[in-house]
């Protein structure tokens, strides 16, 4: 068979979830992946790449049943978030205070990845091509041509859910707007010494954040934002000399740390002119990447997948064309508007906290200190970071 009414190209952990949601409304899907994800086995070592899923994409992956063997797997729950510049502007979260038990929970992205395809698999509406890749794509009026590795096949929709570097984006000559940051990341798998798993932190300095999200056992993953010659010099040091510089420069509740593993990459922001042209539509980074300062990635990607939901499962409800270009629209118009404030949000943050004027830091830390003393003000930040 090589007629979809939907073929999304990328099978990472929003792509995944878009090709469930949409299988879940009746459509017969496509989803076209180079590289399966690797199988589970418990003595694994820790992802290096995380995510901290909000409580709204953890009700999306269990509409999609695969919250249920994440928790089987490994994961770990938080329940507070601490935020501060200088001691005495501390400023923390509390899942009490929005009733509800918890935060979020720290998930490496290759088991939620893993866990959808698992539903992928077991879906009979659901065609898996892989190891596969798309070389062509030709959009008609009625519907897209997609030239496959393994040969040709036609959708009513194709969704490009294929990173940064979108083949899609760039086939459909969607332009994006963007910059690097002038800064790095590093990610750090670490073992503490006492364990603080029930809390995630960021702590900010002028040269960039200091994260710490915890995982299961006494293990945490930490993001050390800085220069790029500072990364550098870091990702060159030997693990036992990474961690004396850990406990120089993290905060000191941090403790004693060994070093199980650790990568650095660059930051860059992108956002694409539109997500919606003719019959391709966008969604997770395909469509925008993010400075990862809050962990907002992947749950903008999984809002993206509920907004494509909603828009088609309205239209089929109402009778309504699903596929017409004037029905897709409407995803763009509920998400990108939304994600651009999410996007500007984590610049002025980040430009705020990189500014080194004595005003500038002044106002901030006065800012961090309000929000303590105005727990509604402070209430509606946190049930909105949730998604809820």
């Amino acid at each position: 068979m090589n007629q979809f009414d939907c073929v999304v190209v990328g099978g990472g952990m929003v792509g995944a979830a878009s090709a469930l949601s949409l299988a879940k409304l009746g459509l017969n899907v496509a989803i076209i992946e180079k590289n399966a994800p690797e199988m589970f086995s418990p003595d694994q070592a820790f992802d290096l790449r995380v995510s901290a899923i909000s409580l709204a994409s953890e009700q999306l992956l269990k509409q999609l049943d695969a919250w249920q063997q994440l928790q089987l797997w490994r994961m770990c729950p938080y329940k507070r978030l601490g935020v501060w510049e200088f001691e005495q502007s501390y400023t923390e979260f509390n899942a009490q205070d929005i009733s509800q038990t918890h935060l979020g929970h720290i998930v490496e992205n290759r088991l939620i990845q893993l866990s959808l395809w698992q539903q992928l698999q077991q879906h009979s509406n659901i065609t898996l091509l892989c190891p596969d890749t798309l070389i062509k794509l030709d959009q008609s009026p009625t519907d897209v041509e997609l030239t496959l590795s393994s040969g040709t096949i036609n959708a009513k929709v194709v969704i490009g859910a294929d990173g940064a570097n979108s083949y899609v984006r760039k086939l459909t000559n969607i332009g994006t707007t963007g910059w690097d940051y002038a800064q790095s990341a590093m990610l750090i798998n670490v073992q503490t010494g006492k364990p603080q798993q029930d809390i995630t932190w960021q702590q900010f300095l002028p040269t960039g954040p200091l994260a710490m999200l915890p995982m299961p056992g006494n293990c945490a993953s930490l993001v050390w934002y800085d220069n790029k010659d500072e990364i550098k010099r870091l990702s060159a040091l030997s693990d036992s000399n990474l961690a004396q510089e850990i406990m120089q420069n993290f905060p000191k509740c941090i403790g004693k740390v060994s070093v199980i593993n650790k990568a650095a990459f660059p930051l860059t922001r992108r956002h694409a002119n539109q997500y919606h042209k003719g019959r391709v539509l966008l969604i997770g980074d395909a469509a925008h990447t993010i400075n990862p300062m809050a962990g907002q990635g992947v749950n903008l990607g999984f809002k993206d997948v509920k907004a494509l939901q909603h828009v088609i499962a309205k239209a089929i409800g109402d009778g309504e064309t699903w596929h017409d270009p004037q029905v897709l629209s409407r995803y763009q118009q509920k998400r990108r508007t939304d994600n651009l404030l999410m996007m500007t949000t984590m610049d002025a943050l980040y430009l705020s906290f990189s500014h080194v004027s004595p005003l500038v830091k002044l106002a901030r830390n006065a800012g961090l200190m309000m929000v303590n003393k105005v727990p509604s003000l402070k209430n509606k930040a946190l049930a909105y970071a949730c998604g809820i």
